[in-house]
């Protein structure tokens, strides 16, 4: 009896060791699980950034070096070069020419012709620049005496000549542009300015010139902040740009005529929301690429088809994700489709939008954490896409119902672009006053070329305390 209490004892404290292997086991199980999918997780996040470029995801077009492809498939259109109904740019004859040298016959048997028998057989007229030099105008100031009263009077220079030797509005205006519209370095505008003229220009009197211009635009700059705002529908974009050694970031508000850039430290709501901002003025729509800042605002919101096809495109092509390729095909078919079409079908194309969308939930991991690690739920990259999709349904769609808003958020990043030249050329801006200063007169410049205005006489005006814009 005794020896089978010690058998069944045995037996018991064996299953308990058993029993406790098994719980330890089957931990040590699942946390391998949790474990090999952060892995697999990781591997995913890794591999998508190797294989990112412009076209499925936010990076930059510089950044493909020769593999560059649009974000919005382009359809070919007939044969290359111009299309029929172009208006061509050919050089064309003038018919009062600068200068004329007649060019005589030379008959081989030695005679001359008499000028009064010569006719214009053909005219070749040649275009070119003539050897590029400063008008330098001296204004004398004359003085003398009364003859009625006796005393000595002084004549009065003109606005703006100030001392005995300078450089004029034409020189300022050129200057400012080739620094801020064209992104020559200050050295290299002192170059050119030798090789052409013979004047090496000073680096001080270009960047001096540029902060005249600024504070002459500061009344502008107003005008066409209020313009952005009246519009229907306006565009948003930002930017990180390097100011003195730190990440600043350059935002923009524009619309089809209009642009506004200003410089700021921040990029979220500190930036959008301070007095530099005019977001908050904005009762249209607003384009702008899904920065979730934006939506801190009361105004229509429209998100840019470009970018959402990128992230789709990501998707695709990491081959786990078949709802992305169904939904892009879906956004392209509406897209293409003709604006009054869209209007009838509208039921129909929101159902496929939530049929799509809710595919794509059910295919897609949910949020998980990592045991161990306090904070967020972690989420793939397909898990928030098609979450925001979900949410964001009519600032996705709103293209398709309302004519007044474009496809794509391109306006705005056209506009903001010029900066990224700008840094590349000259890696950063020194200071954050100088980066204010190119902000404001590339906004400026911007907007005189979607006037189909001469950038380089606006920019005289504005020297002169009027342009386009002020009157």
């Amino acid at each position: 009896m005794e020896q089978e209490n010690r058998e069944l004892t045995s037996r018991v404290q064996r299953l308990e060791t058993f029993e406790e292997d098994n719980k330890n086991l089957r931990q040590e199980n699942t946390e391998l699980k949790d474990e090999n999918a952060d892995l697999k997780s990781r591997i995913a996040e890794l591999e998508s950034r190797l294989n990112s470029n412009s076209g499925n995801s936010s990076r930059p077009p510089s950044s493909d070096g020769y593999k560059k492809k649009p974000a919005l498939p382009r359809k070919k259109k007939g044969k290359q070069g111009g299309q029929k109904g172009h208006k061509g740019r050919t050089l064309q004859q003038v018919e009062h020419p600068d200068k004329i040298v007649k060019h005589k016959p030379r008959p081989c048997c030695g005679h001359e012709i008499p000028d009064h028998e010569l006719v214009i057989a053909e005219t070749r007229q040649v275009f070119n620049l003539p050897k590029p030099e400063l008008e330098i105008t001296e204004h004398q100031i004359l003085k003398g005496k009364c003859p009625g009263c006796g005393k000595w009077c002084k004549g009065t220079a003109p606005e703006g000549v100030r001392a005995p030797v300078q450089y004029g509005n034409g020189v300022k205006a050129y200057s400012v542009l080739l620094n801020v519209h064209f992104k020559i370095p200050f050295k290299k505008i002192q170059l050119l300015f030798d090789d052409l003229f013979g004047y090496p220009i000073n680096e001080s009197t270009v960047y001096s010139a540029g902060k005249q211009c600024y504070e002459k635009l500061e009344e502008p700059e107003e005008i066409i902040k209020s313009k952005i705002v009246g519009e229907d529908t306006a565009h948003a974009d930002e930017s990180g740009v390097r100011v003195a050694g730190k990440l600043h970031w350059l935002h923009t508000a524009s619309s089809l005529l209009f642009t506004y850039l200003f410089m700021h430290e921040k990029r979220g709501k500190l930036a959008l929301g301070s007095d530099k901002s005019i977001l908050d003025r904005i009762r249209g729509w607003l384009v702008h690429d899904c920065w979730s800042s934006y939506f801190k605002f009361k105004m229509k919101h429209a998100i840019c088809g470009a970018h959402i096809l990128r992230e789709l495109e990501g998707l695709v092509e990491s081959g786990k994700n078949k709802w992305a390729g169904v939904f892009k095909t879906f956004l392209m078919s509406v897209y293409e489709m003709p604006f009054e079409e869209r209007v009838k079908r509208r039921q129909h194309i929101e159902s496929r939008y939530n049929l799509i969308c809710t595919l794509g939930e059910r295919a897609e991991p949910p949020p998980y954490k990592t045991p161990g690690k306090r904070g967020r739920y972690k989420r793939t990259k397909g898990r928030n896409l098609v979450e925001r999709l979900i949410r964001e349904q009519q600032a996705v769609l709103a293209f398709a119902f309302n004519k007044e808003v474009p496809f794509t958020n391109n306006l705005a990043e056209r506009d903001i672009r010029p900066a990224k030249v700008k840094q590349k050329i000259s890696n950063c801006f020194r200071t954050f006053s100088g980066a204010e200063i190119y902000a404001r007169i590339e906004g400026f410049v911007s907007t005189a070329r979607k006037h189909d205005r001469n950038v380089f006489s606006e920019l005289c005006t504005t020297f002169e305390n009027h342009n386009f814009i002020k009157g």
